[in-house]
């Protein structure tokens, strides 16, 4: 290619670029797509709201695209929850969220001794040695976007290594807020788990050392679930485009993840008349039971025939991409990934914010997992203040969300998805790299 042709092609680049950015933000869709999620409900897997929320999505996203949706039928074990609560010595009563796929506790609840571990590291677990044994354990949350943030799931899972009778994690903000999540699978080992506000914490606290009484329930059965999937026109390799369209249902779950399935559908529509002319095809993959540890896209990964995943490129994966005006890529700790984001956004004078680490926060982690090149386009990252501060709580709801924020979201990933169908992408390695990857940065 002579140095003409290569001028030529990157002003065909950017002019493409231009053109789709436009089309986002003429558009009124995204705002109307995302107040619609929302008016759905938490979208919570195997409620109503979710059922909502997928006819919903199915009928807009093959508007949007153009293009046939395809329903992938995800079988899991379902769990539906029950009422939850900490009684303290001296009879307070504080309310408290069972955590996803939480085991019940005895009819009568159960009482242990109440052990403060802190933040809850799995270091401070660990040091606080017996004392956890047949405890219920004390652990904060924490702002899920940070370099240094220690997941829910790993302090639980080693409170349960350790013995641990009960676990409850409070929020990390004032304000009333219960925070949720999942926790175990339900399974054989695993214990009572809930979450409750900072000021609730804040009482247990005051109790370390003696015992209280945590209550948890919840009921479990074979529930099914609905990825849904639009290719557009094409040739060559895939670049998925993703978002998780489940939630929490303490509230309609607005920035986590409305906010990407809003944006991705606005990609679809406004990249969807330049697709066919690239050199790589297009699917737009809306996950579901992604907030009970990634389970949707998980069971597609796995099930898929192995020559259709080989031909997977590249995943640009949308996850709470409003709540603030400062986006983020996560780049799963791929070799390259940092640079392509560089090169792709570059035509438009655009730029993110870069975290190279490996975060097995959202559906990312399991194409990295299969040793395809990923990342999370994300707001928030390292902006404890952002409204991104109340995820999985009742705060999570549609006031946090500026429309700007959503339609310069849906201009970066157009940038990401449109570099990745035209340009050079980071290789492919094996599926046994790909889950050295993902625990080399835990």
């Amino acid at each position: 290619m002579t140095g003409g042709q290569r001028g030529g092609e990157a002003m065909d680049r950017m002019a493409r670029l231009r053109e789709v950015m436009g089309r986002i933000w003429a558009s009124r869709r995204i705002a109307e797509d995302h107040a619609a999620l929302c008016a759905c409900g938490g979208r919570f897997a195997g409620t109503d709201s979710e059922a909502a929320a997928r006819e919903f999505l199915a009928g807009r996203l093959a508007e949007a695209a153009g293009a046939d949706v395809v329903r992938e039928r995800v079988a899991y074990h379902g769990w539906t929850r029950g009422p939850a609560e900490v009684v303290l010595p001296d009879g307070r009563r504080l309310p408290a969220l069972g955590l996803v796929r939480t085991v019940a506790t005895p009819a009568g609840g159960l009482t242990a001794p109440l052990v403060d571990v802190g933040r809850g590291t799995p270091e401070q677990i660990a040091q606080a040695g017996e004392a956890v044994h047949d405890a219920i354990v004390l652990v904060r949350h924490e702002y899920m976007l940070g370099v240094d943030h220690v997941h829910r799931r790993r302090k639980y899972d080693a409170a349960r290594a350790a013995g641990a009778a009960g676990f409850v994690i409070s929020f990390h903000e004032p304000g009333g807020l219960a925070v949720t999540g999942s926790s175990g699978d339900g399974g054989a080992g695993h214990i009572p788990a809930v979450g409750i506000s900072f000021e609730s914490g804040a009482a247990l606290a005051e109790c370390a050392g003696g015992a209280v009484t945590l209550h948890a329930s919840g009921s479990f059965a074979d529930a099914w679930a609905e990825n849904l999937f639009a290719t557009l026109p094409g040739s060559g390799a895939f670049v998925v485009l993703s978002a998780h369209y489940d939630g929490h249902d303490p509230a309609c779950s607005a920035i986590d993840n409305a906010s990407g399935v809003a944006v991705a559908i606005a990609v679809a529509e406004a990249v969807r008349d330049f697709v066919a002319d690239l050199d790589r095809r297009l699917q737009v993959a809306l996950f579901t039971v992604e907030e009970w540890a990634l389970i949707g896209s998980a069971v597609h990964l796995e099930t898929m025939d192995a020559g259709v995943r080989d031909g997977i490129a590249f995943n640009v994966n949308l996850d709470s991409v409003a709540g603030d005006g400062a986006l983020a890529a996560i780049t799963g700790g791929f070799p390259g990934v940092a640079g392509f984001v560089r090169r792709a956004l570059a035509p438009a004078g655009l730029s993110v914010g870069l975290h190279e680490g490996f975060m097995a926060n959202s559906d990312h982690a399991n194409f990295v997992r299969w040793g395809i090149p990923a990342l999370r386009l994300c707001a928030g990252m390292e902006r404890p203040r952002s409204n991104l501060r109340f995820l999985l709580t009742a705060a999570d709801t549609p006031d946090k969300v500026n429309p700007h924020e959503l339609k310069t979201a849906a201009c970066v990933a157009a940038g990401l998805v449109l570099g990745a169908l035209s340009g050079d992408l980071p290789a492919r390695v094996g599926a046994e790299e790909g889950r050295r990857i993902a625990e080399a940065v835990r």
